[in-house]
Order: structure tokens, then C-alpha cells, then sequence
């Protein structure tokens, strides 16, 4: 089959690699419908994260199960599904106390999983999914082919957006700004707008992507970054800034950015994946009383609450998805996101 590896600092080739093969009894073999480039791998793809051999790459897919170990009892051949970003068995302690990216069995695609064998990236033609009942959620028949760019949105980006607003504390009548307008940014606008914030401000510089920040629910945008974002922030909000702000980059500057934006007493959100130095100033945080909260989205934990919201078209975050390239042409999907020609690719194989 194919499957995308990367090789090195703007290095990324489609290859034939094996097909994978159920191994344990407890495991699936998905053949991937639609998959993603995620602004997470742009990491390694810029060479933030070094590449020090060849590895698969991807890890958000949607697809179709095409076989099943002996042992697995809730999904069956046939079964449209969508899988996390990572492999989960939904039992453990850490699973069910709402944390399952901490799953004590669990691991990451496009690595070996806690037995040896091997889970493919998921952007590829087919993945071996190690733990098909506990990672996999079954929808509810074949979806309509028009929402799978939004269930494929469950598998990271909506459910990461949600556990930021929900780890910010967003409630009916919250005041919030989200630092970030990637994907993972525009879907926390959403999930704040779900969750009943009163008004929600984008920081964003990119006309295209303040479009799709007021159809999520955004009421209003400020395109100064650093001090002069945070005093235009804060004085919105009375000189004293929002009751909460989700940080949805990961960089030092856009931690920075967030912390001295909410008002004292508030909450940062945090779901950006760490790089660039980022660190917490605890006298800071500790003078302004201002909480933080976040770390990995559990969105596997999210996943049936925000299902039946996309199937009956009450949220649409496959908006995010502004350009779709085949597998073919997944070094174009890489560099159309990294030169911002694109907010996020669907690559459909």
C-alpha cells in the first residue's frame, strides 16, 4: 500500500510500504477514507523536531474497517469509524477518569505499539489500529459523504478546540479571546460559541481565516500581536481583559501572549503543542491569579458528545478544511499548509 513518511526538514515522500496485518486479536485494520495534515506536524516538517530516520507520518484518519481480530466484540467489518490521534483501550483508570491520551495500553500512529507490532501512520492508504473497541467510535451508518471533512474534524481538531475551552472554563456569558487561528484556534471559537460564550475575540491576521472565525461565532478580531495585542485585548474588556483565553500555537510568544491578555483572576486554556521555549512564569500567573489549564486533548473522551452535533449539521467544523489534494499529492498538502496557503489540508486517498 502507500503511506506518507518524512524523511527530514521539508522532506516528505509517498512510498509503498507494507500492508499492515491484525496481530494481537484485540486489533483492526482500517482502510483510510479521508486523513489530514495536522499544524502539529508542521513540528517536524520545519525541522523544529528533528527527523532522525524515516518514520510514517499522520495521525488523523477516518475510514472504513475492513477486518477485525478474533477477540474484538464492538466493531464490526464494514463499520465506518473514526480514530483519535493516538491508541487508547477506553478501560483503564486513566481512560475512564476522562484522560485517555494518558491510556496505560495506549500509544501513536506511525510507531510500535505496548506488544511490538506496528500501528501505521495514518496517512496512508490503510492503518492497523491496535485496540479497535477502545479507539475506534462507530457512526451511526455510512455519513453523508458532504460531513466526513467535519467528522474527520473529531479526530484532533474539534475535540482539541473543545477540551481548550472546556480546560479555560468557558460557560454561558464567558468572555474569551483564542491566540492562534489555525485550525485547532478556529474550532476553539466554535466550541466556545457551543458552550454559550457571550463574546469571543479572534486574534487573527488572515483575512481568509477571520471569514471563518466569524462564521464559528467570533464577534470580534485584533490583528496586533505582542504588547500592543495584549493592551487592545485588555481594553475591550474594560482595561482589564476577558475572563478567559485559550492558546491554541504552543510558542513561547503566544503563551506570553495569553497569559498578560486574561483578566486577573481568569483562566488560560492551553492546548498548543509545546515548542519554541515555552514556559510558565509562575510570579506572573501567581500576582494576577490568573489559573492555566490544559495539556493533551482527550478527544476520544469528546467524541460521542460532538458526533451527533456534526451528523444533524448543528456545528460545521470541517469548515477548517479549505483545500483537498489526493495521497498523490501530500508534499503539495505539507507546503501548502507550512507557506499558509492553506489553513488545513483533507488528502483523500
Amino acid at each position: 500500500m502507500l503511506a506518507t513518511l518524512i524523511y527530514g526538514e521539508r522532506d516528505i515522500r509517498l512510498e509503498e510500504v507494507p500492508d499492515p496485518v491484525l496481530s494481537t486479536g484485540i486489533d483492526a485494520i482500517v482502510r483510510v477514507v479521508a486523513a489530514c495534515v495536522c499544524g502539529s506536524d508542521l513540528w517536524p516538517y520545519r525541522g523544529v523536531v528533528p527527523t532522525n530516520d524515516p518514520k510514517r507520518i499522520g495521525h488523523e484518519f477516518v475510514g472504513i474497517v475492513e477486518a477485525i481480530g478474533d477477540d474484538v466484540k464492538k466493531i464490526k467489518i464494514g463499520d465506518f469509524v473514526i480514530a483519535p490521534f493516538y491508541d487508547c483501550d477506553m478501560t483503564c483508570t486513566n481512560c475512564e477518569n476522562g484522560v485517555s491520551t494518558s491510556c496505560l495500553n495506549g500509544g501513536w500512529w506511525g510507531a510500535d505499539d505496548r506488544s511490538g507490532h506496528f500501528a501505521d501512520g495514518g496517512q496512508g492508504e490503510r492503518v492497523r489500529v491496535p485496540h479497535a473497541d477502545g479507539s475506534l467510535v462507530a457512526t451511526p451508518g455510512q455519513p453523508d459523504p458532504a460531513l466526513i471533512p467535519s467528522v474527520l474534524t473529531l479526530a484532533d481538531v474539534m475535540g482539541t478546540g473543545h477540551h481548550a475551552a472546556l480546560s479555560g472554563g468557558v460557560t454561558h456569558g464567558s468572555t474569551v479571546a483564542v491566540v492562534g487561528d489555525g485550525a485547532v484556534g478556529l474550532c476553539a471559537i466554535l466550541a466556545s460559541k457551543r458552550l454559550g460564550a457571550s463574546r469571543i475575540v479572534a486574534m487573527s491576521r488572515h483575512a481568509d481565516r477571520q471569514a471563518i472565525a466569524f462564521e464559528f461565532g467570533a464577534t470580534d478580531v485584533v490583528e496586533e500581536r505582542g504588547e500592543a495585542g495584549i493592551k487592545h485585548i485588555r481594553e475591550m474588556f474594560g482595561g482589564i481583559g476577558p475572563d478567559i483565553v485559550l492558546e491554541c500555537v504552543g510558542t513561547a510568544e503566544s503563551m506570553d501572549q495569553a497569559i498578560k491578555s486574561v483578566r486577573p483572576g481568569g483562566m488560560v486554556g492551553y492546548v498548543g503543542v509545546p515548542n519554541g521555549g515555552a514556559e510558565l512564569p509562575i510570579r506572573t500567573l501567581f500576582n494576577r491569579n490568573v489559573g492555566v489549564n490544559g495539556g493533551v486533548a482527550p478527544v476520544r473522551n469528546y467524541i460521542h458528545e460532538l458526533l451527533p452535533e456534526v451528523l444533524d449539521h448543528r456545528i460545521n467544523p470541517g469548515r477548517v478544511f479549505d483545500l483537498e489534494l489526493p495521497l498523490t499529492e501530500v508534499a503539495e498538502a505539507y507546503a501548502a499548509m507550512d507557506e499558509r496557503r492553506a489553513t488545513k489540508v483533507l488528502l483523500r486517498p
